[in-house]
């Protein structure tokens, strides 16, 4: 096997384990924020910012790897999983822009439910972990669906 396929397919697992590792460390930081004065609410948001913007960063790595693998590998765009994972993707990306930026502006309105902002964080974080778990296992697995 050709040494830029291994380091590319390198990349490509430490880039996805930057994506989902970081979300972990979101549930402590939401377990914390009910109780949170409004200043450490703010470090709060900062940090959870600063995760999102890591795991949309170590996602563009994990896509441009990804391209690469399919480009070099065996395997043709139109397999099955690729297609599913590209799918999986892209739905991804939307939530990513939407669950998560757009919550987290929310902090900053006046009148705003913190509660109910720290509840769609949370769910969101979980529905996040989800697709990124079966873009995973469709990578690994790599079942034949058609």
């Amino acid at each position: 096997m050709n040494d830029w396929y291994v380091f590319i397919v390198l990349i490509h697992v430490l880039s996805a384990a930057v994506s989902v590792g970081p979300l972990f460390v979101l549930f402590a930081i939401l377990k914390k924020m009910p109780q949170a004065d409004a200043a450490v609410e703010t470090a709060y948001i900062v940090i959870f910012r600063s995760i999102v913007r890591l795991i949309k960063h170590a996602g563009h790595v994990l896509v441009g790897s990804g391209i690469l693998l399919v480009y070099l590998g065996p395997w043709p765009w139109s397999t099955p999983w690729i297609v599913m994972t590209i799918g999986l993707m892209v739905v991804s990306i939307f939530f990513l822009a939407n669950g998560f930026s757009g919550t987290l502006k929310k902090f900053v309105q006046p009148g705003a439910d913190r509660l109910k902002l720290i509840t769609k964080l949370h769910k969101a974080t979980w529905i996040y972990i989800t697709l990124l778990v079966l873009m995973l296992a469709l990578m690994v697995i790599k079942p034949t669906l058609w």
